[in-house]
């Protein structure tokens, strides 16, 4: 899968974090700090989990990179369960579609 945003969320960067507002069902999910530049990371210019986990790895150099991977993971199911993340593949799918 290659994450990306889901187009019905809204995000707000805060002091420590970050804010997610889904505009499709009106709730809220809060990141902290590493949880909100994972978020910013979601853009067309990520290529996969492994390019963001890179990019982490370089900012946090002390992490432990199997653990930076199994966080970054647990995060990216966590917000697709939520409908917060799409897969890009099936995203750009739909948007051709209509």
């Amino acid at each position: 899968m290659i994450p990306t945003a889901s187009p019905d969320v809204i995000f707000a960067p805060l002091e420590g974090g970050a804010v997610l507002f889904d505009k499709s069902d009106g709730t809220y999910y809060g990141l902290n700090v590493v949880g909100a530049r994972v978020w910013e990371m979601l853009s067309p210019g990520s290529e996969s989990v492994d390019a963001i986990c890179g990019a982490l790895q370089v900012q946090y150099r002390d992490a432990d990179p199997g653990e930076l991977r199994n966080d970054v993971r647990e995060l990216l199911d966590e917000l697709t369960s939520f409908g917060l993340v799409v897969d890009r593949s099936l995203h750009q799918a739909r948007a051709e579609a209509t």
